[in-house]
């Protein structure tokens, strides 16, 4: 009885966690974006039919329980070991196997899907992981932004991914899921707001001794609100040095800064599209921001 009065607080420790799992607080279960709809989607889908396959084990397991257990004066045989039931091995092998199906092939199928960018000439913004900070440099507007973005609403935006860091992780929850931002390569991930809204971008991966610093704003504006933005910017910001840019190498954090203009060798001229059928990859080599 003590044993279980003591784990009577972490069990409604548990449960209070749990509750706080939704509501808007729960960026990842609050998406923002196509992206990260159909993202939730399939997690809806894995949880619902996990969530059958529990409840079916339950219930057999109660009738097994409640109708086969050990009774007072049972004079039924003891027979351990029982020969196979054809029907039944049958049955528990293709159960999974339907199981896997329901959860592949949508998975698969929105997979294939997201690779491709939506857009012939999306927004372009080159994303650079830095110790321990973020850098954003828009090829097409010719300005650049340290820990914070500016997107249209609307709008497919292409990422491309790189570090010239330790490997990070890319994530704004709200609006899809995460990827590499790899040393000497360059990734392509795309995202989209439905809306104008403020959003959080972060690291998903340890890379040093500040790493849960670096952290983001990601504000999506309207398209006019956007060019009016790209447009001060290059009027009132200070424009990057060689200098600048080595500064942001150093290890430290640092908060907002904004650019008129930026070196251009701070990103890589090569790219590495590791994406199904090369899609977003093409993609990156033949828009003209690149050029």
């Amino acid at each position: 009885m003590r044993t279980w009065a003591k784990r009577i607080p972490l069990a409604l420790g548990l449960v209070a966690v749990m509750a706080g799992c939704g509501g808007p607080h729960a960026v990842v279960l609050n998406p923002a974006g196509p992206v990260g709809r159909v993202e939730l989607n399939l997690m809806d889908l894995a949880a619902i039919t996990m969530g059958i396959v529990i409840l079916f084990v339950m219930v057999l397991f109660t009738i097994a329980v409640v109708r086969f257990r050990d009774k007072k004066g049972n004079r039924a045989p003891y027979t351990p070991n029982v020969e196979g039931h054809k029907v039944l091995e049958v049955l528990w092998f293709i159960i999974p196997a339907l199981i896997l199906t329901v959860i592949a092939v949508p998975t698969v199928q929105e997979t294939y899907a997201l690779a491709k960018v939506p857009a012939k000439h999306p927004l372009v913004i080159d994303v650079t992981s830095l110790d321990w900070k973020w850098l954003f440099e828009y090829p097409g507007q010719k300005v650049a932004t340290v820990n914070h973005l500016v997107i249209p609403a609307g709008q497919p935006v292409l990422f491309k991914l790189t570090s010239d860091a330790p490997m990070n992780t890319f994530w704004i929850p709200q609006l899809g899921g995460m990827e590499y931002a790899m040393p000497g390569r360059v990734l392509p991930l795309w995202l989209e707001s439905y809306k104008p809204g403020v959003y959080w971008g972060h690291s998903g991966q340890f890379s040093g001794r500040e790493f849960e610093k670096m952290f983001f704003s990601v504000k999506a504006v309207t398209p006019t609100a956007f060019n009016a933005w790209a447009a001060s910017l290059r009027k009132t910001a200070p424009a990057m040095t060689v200098a600048d840019y080595h500064r942001l190498l150093q290890f430290t954090t640092v908060g907002y800064q904004s650019y008129s203009s930026y070196p251009a060798f701070t990103f890589p001229s090569v790219t590495h599209g590791f994406t199904l059928k090369g899609g977003m990859y093409l993609l990156m080599h033949n828009n003209p921001a690149h050029d």
